[in-house]
């Protein structure tokens, strides 16, 4: 007899920085309830998202492609995800499989049945941040539905560690207590300094906010907030009797940089706060319980992976991926799906860089407006912080990685007949994010030209 099909659930979180998961080592406990997943299922250790930000890790993630084939590379792409490239949801429903998105609308990441938003942006006068309640309001009632069509593909985007950070209460004072207005702290200064993201931060951050230890405790009770309200998603998919049939993933569209770096409360530079990601499996059926696979893997081969699970490798063949599946590496078949990869950023820095497992190469193609050097390298090893840059020490490295990183991206253009997408941007120094309405708007106009 063959086994049922699995339906499938993915966390799809935006602005989810591993390190600050305990599960992946953080010392406060933002996720008590994801721990299920890890304690049953399998935590990929070195899981990336190589190309910031929101749009092309999204455009990767439910496509199996990179950058180089998709075109897809900034936040507001130039046209849509190309058509004769399907999407996971395209892929299982020519399955049978029901589909439903929650957290974008209609037109970009096409083939879902059902698209539905809900609210994820607020001032700190609209507080609180309940966002993923809101998304639970709109997503169990779908789940309901789709467990009565199974199988079935939920995609759900949640918004918390997204800012503005506003969890509500008691999580806005599970991490910290204090006065965030205390005289004596001086370390928001360096933050309202910084004119193109002043205003859109005083628009969400409390008036007077003089301590940044404040808004990283934000983001954390914001992640310990998300975390309760996935639990009633956990629930609900065991009152309605699905649990056991059901592929449960965890994934980041990218992290977020909070005080590191001189970049603050986002998630541009490609820095690992903004590029290590966290990626879960859970599914007790066919994958083994707290397993830790040490090897790299990216975005592009969450698409793959899903397929061969759910029983579909021959059709994963057929689609001609880029992404590779990660069964290997918890099967022990295979140690690592990448021994080195390109990263891209552009929104508010053009970018690229090369990753190893020992050395970054970050490369500006245009000047950025925090005054980055032109050409950084870091040794990880040494220096997981990258903090000393080494590229006036060690041109030799720089040059080797360079070669490295244009020959994979010569070789790719010529296997797509397409050119370098980030070459077709210029960014300048004078775009400013705004307000919490403005962003929003930034946002939603981006995702409006790729349609």
């Amino acid at each position: 007899m063959p086994k049922k099909k699995l339906n499938v659930v993915v966390f799809a979180v935006d602005s989810l920085r591993a390190d600050h998961m305990d599960c992946y080592g953080y010392p406060r406990q933002t996720f008590p309830h994801v721990g299920r997943l890890v304690k049953g299922g399998v935590l990929f250790e070195n899981a990336y998202s190589a190309y910031i930000p929101t749009t092309p890790a999204y455009t990767t993630m439910l496509t199996g492609r990179d950058v180089m084939s998709t075109g897809i590379v900034a936040l507001g792409p130039k046209g849509p995800i190309p058509p004769e490239i399907p999407t996971l949801p395209e892929v299982l429903g020519e399955e049978g499989y029901s589909s439903a998105c929650v957290g974008f609308g209609p037109g970009f990441y096409r083939g879902f049945d059902r698209y539905e938003t809900y609210r994820s942006w607020m001032s700190w006068e609209e507080r609180p941040g309940d966002k993923a309640d809101a998304l639970n309001e709109v997503a169990i009632p779908i789940l309901d539905e789709l467990s009565r069509e199974e199988p079935f593909l939920l995609f759900l985007r949640h918004m918390d560690p997204h800012a503005p950070y506003l969890p509500p209460k008691p999580f806005d004072t599970m991490f910290y207590s204090k006065d965030p207005c205390d005289p004596k702290k001086k370390t928001m200064k360096k933050v309202f300094d910084f004119k193109p993201f002043a205003e859109f931060f005083k628009s969400w951050m409390p008036p007077g906010v003089t301590d940044w230890d404040y808004v990283v405790a934000q983001y954390d009770g914001a992640l310990a907030y998300m975390d309760a309200c996935i639990q009633r998603i956990f629930t609900r998919l065991e009152e309605l009797g699905v649990m056991e049939d059901t592929l449960i993933v965890l994934n980041a569209d990218h992290g977020e940089t909070l005080t590191e770096h001189e970049i603050y409360f986002d998630h541009h530079g490609l820095y690992e706060p903004t590029t290590h990601v966290p990626l879960l499996l859970y599914c007790p059926s066919r994958l083994p319980s707290s397993l830790r696979v040490p090897g790299f893997v990216l975005h592009q081969d969450l698409m793959p992976t899903l397929l061969e699970l759910v029983g579909l490798k021959r059709r994963v063949k057929g689609l001609g991926m880029d992404g590779q599946s990660v069964l290997p590496l918890i099967q022990g078949k295979r140690h690592t799906n990448y021994s080195e990869f390109l990263l891209t950023e552009c929104t508010w820095m053009r970018k690229r860089g090369w990753r190893t497992p020992a050395w970054k190469l970050i490369k500006s193609l245009e000047p950025d407006f925090h005054q980055k050097p032109e050409v950084e390298l870091y040794n990880l090893i040494e220096d997981p912080g990258e903090n000393r840059n080494l590229a006036n020490k060690k041109k030799e490295v720089v040059q080797l990685l360079t070669d490295r990183m244009m020959s994979w991206i010569e070789k790719r253009m010529e296997e797509t007949g397409r050119g370098d997408p980030i070459l077709e941007y210029e960014i300048g120094l004078d775009k400013r994010i705004g307000s919490v309405r403005k962003a929003k708007e930034l946002q939603d106009t981006g995702k409006k030209k790729g349609s």
